[in-house]
């Protein structure tokens, strides 16, 4: 059986624990790819982990082919996710030379007999992490062990482990390679990597970022928080690995660049009769409420940005002012009231107004039953005027 005969469905059923985990999409797929471009592609193996490989035996490979590539020890199985001059563009943004990059050989399509030696060892992950993670827990070793994928060849086996601290696991090798009969590798993970390898839905009902496109993770803090206004709540804030989620830095630039001109919440406004203190801020509209009180909203008020710079001002200089009051106009706080739209674009919207029509109609003719009456007649009378054709009309 020929691989390239084997449907798309059942390579994607074959890979479902992967399937939408970085994946790139191909932008230049439509477009006609000139000749020797690069005899570079990307391969994609379980969850998030890829390399770069050379098609030393320039094979058709196309995005979706399954394919065994060069290993240390054996062979890999994996899938072609990337061809063509994106490869290079990726390798790019991966900060990858390809001039000093040491690539490892594409040797062949996958046979109908590698394709069930992969899926063979696959079926064997998951009762190996479980049993692996018994064994670190007999060594009493201080790890979590999150993951573990076999290579194609069901010679090695990788073991993706998270620890707070550094961990000595020369005898938990010993003890992995006697059990499975493979060759033991370890890799220490982060929780974020564990998450992108896991996987799942975040709050905002998408798949998970660290999953999808993020292939780097930058540091969160709750700085960012604060400077978005948002609640310091953990729970809130912290994502399916237990950390702040990334999300928090994709829209903060922007509160920091809105926010430049802002005067500090903690200077209180001073007037003759009462001291106002900073209530809450509505950073893009440049609003800012006061309360009179530190713990009562009784009397609120709304200024904007550069009216409470210019009564800072008047206050250092030891003016006050005589009363607050929200100098705002209700253009600039109108905020945009529930339309129900249901039925808009319904079939039958004009049904009403022909049934109204009508009533017009029926109502005129109830006014104005002679004049109605007459109309009629003299329709009936013009019918028969007209000459009767229906001899003549014969055919001889």
């Amino acid at each position: 059986m020929d691989t390239e005969t084997i449907p798309q469905e059942s390579k994607c059923s074959s890979c479902s624990s992967r399937c939408g985990k970085l994946e790139v999409f191909d932008w230049l797929s439509d477009l006609p790819q000139p000749g020797n471009v690069t005899d570079i592609v990307e391969v994609q193996f379980k969850n998030t982990r890829k390399g770069f490989f050379r098609n030393s035996n320039q094979l058709k490979l196309k995005k979706g082919d399954v394919v065994a590539v060069e290993a240390s020890p054996g062979h890999d199985i994996g899938e072609v996710t990337l061809t063509g001059e994106l490869v290079l563009l990726q390798m790019k943004k991966n900060n990858l030379n390809p001039a000093t990059y040491e690539f490892k050989r594409v040797y062949r399509k996958a046979k109908p007999v590698d394709i069930d030696k992969w899926e063979e060892a696959k079926g064997l992950e998951h009762e190996t992490m479980l049993e692996s993670r018994r064994i670190a827990e007999r060594l009493r070793l201080n790890m979590k062990i999150g993951d573990v994928e076999y290579q194609g060849d069901r010679t090695k086996a990788i073991f993706y482990y998270i620890a707070d601290e550094r961990v000595d696991f020369r005898e938990l090798i010993k003890v992995l390679a006697d059990r499975f009969k493979v060759r033991i590798e370890m890799r220490q993970i982060g929780a974020r990597q564990e998450a992108g390898r896991i996987g799942g839905i975040g709050p905002c009902g998408r798949e998970l970022c660290c999953s999808t496109w993020i292939t780097n993770f930058v540091s969160v803090t709750t700085n960012a928080a604060r400077y978005q206004e948002i609640s310091l709540n953990p729970q809130k804030l912290a994502g399916q690995c237990g950390k702040l989620k990334c999300c928090l830095n994709y829209e903060l630039d922007a509160y920091i660049d809105a926010q430049k001109d802002f005067p500090s919440t903690d200077i209180p406004l001073h007037t003759e009769g009462e001291t106002y203190y900073h209530f809450k801020t509505d950073i893009f509209k440049r609003l800012m409420w006061f309360s009179s009180g530190r713990d009562s909203t009784g009397n609120v008020v709304m200024l904007t940005v550069d009216k409470v710079k210019e009564i800072i001002e008047l206050n250092k200089r030891g003016g006050k002012v005589a009363k607050l009051s929200s100098e705002v106009s209700a253009a600039v706080v109108k905020e945009i009231d529930y339309t129900n739209v249901v039925g808009e674009d319904s079939i039958t919207r004009f049904d009403e107004k022909n049934k109204k029509t009508n009533k017009r109609r029926k109502n005129k003719r109830r006014k104005n039953p002679n004049k109605s009456g007459n109309g009629n007649n003299q329709n009936r009378k013009r019918r028969n005027d007209r000459p009767s054709n229906s001899s003549g009309n014969k055919k001889q």
